[in-house]
């Protein structure tokens, strides 16, 4: 079996160095670009298993890279920004992007969430997802917790089940809205904390410190296996 081959896109030399050099160290093939235009050029002849790519690129950004891509390819792509990019960074979720490291970069954490989003791949054919005693079942609308069944509400289960479709995956407060509320409850931040808040107290075992369904400030919220 071949390794994964990565598509790194940043216009830093010593950047593309240092991640070129941790990447192939922990296995996988890479290639580089330092532009938009060429990243999609490369991307288009010789598709990648998946991207990394930094928020802000001499010829466009991030954003608009993981929008073009997106068109065309479901590889993931996790996002490189800068700490202040916060809007930026919450749009190119929005427009594809699967994930986020915020420079500098922690080579170790990059690398875990490269193995993550690699690893998933939706739920399972038989659409039930298990994480860690925690087990979600799409079909009979069913969520179970060590064995024991829990009821959750509608729009409980229906955050819970938009997570769940996609483990391991930062999803913005805004997807989340508009797929379990509607388009025009997008900005509902609110809403959707209370509904999260419900939902830790029926699944966690210590809601104030969550091991199921994070939090990641000022984006989203993912929801993870502890175990991984």
């Amino acid at each position: 079996m071949s390794a994964p081959r990565v598509l790194v896109v940043d216009d830093e030399p010593q950047i593309l160095r240092a991640l070129s050099t941790s990447l192939r160290a922990a296995g996988y093939e890479v290639e580089t670009a330092a532009t938009a235009e060429s990243a999609l050029a490369q991307a288009a002849m010789r598709p990648p298993d998946a991207f990394i790519v930094d928020l802000v690129l001499p010829d466009g950004s991030g954003t608009g890279v993981c929008r073009e891509l997106r068109s065309w390819t479901s590889a993931p792509v996790i996002l490189l920004s800068a700490v202040g990019d916060e809007s930026e960074k919450v749009t190119a979720l929005d427009a594809g992007a699967d994930d986020y490291v915020t420079k500098p970069v922690g080579l170790d954490e990059l690398l875990a969430r490269l193995r993550a989003v690699l690893r998933r791949a939706g739920p399972p054919s038989d659409g039930v997802v298990t994480l860690d005693g925690l087990e979600i079942d799409f079909e009979k609308r069913d969520v179970r917790l060590d064995g024991a069944h829990v009821h959750l509400t509608p729009h409980q289960f229906g955050l819970l089940r938009v997570l769940a479709r996609n483990p391991g995956k930062l999803m913005t407060h805004r997807a989340i809205l508009q797929e379990v509320w509607g388009p025009r409850y997008g900005n509902e931040t609110n809403l959707l904390q209370v509904h999260v808040s419900q939902l830790r107290r029926k699944i966690e075992a210590d809601p104030g410190s969550p091991r199921y369904l994070l939090t990641e400030p000022g984006a989203g919220y993912r929801l993870v296996d502890p175990t991984r």
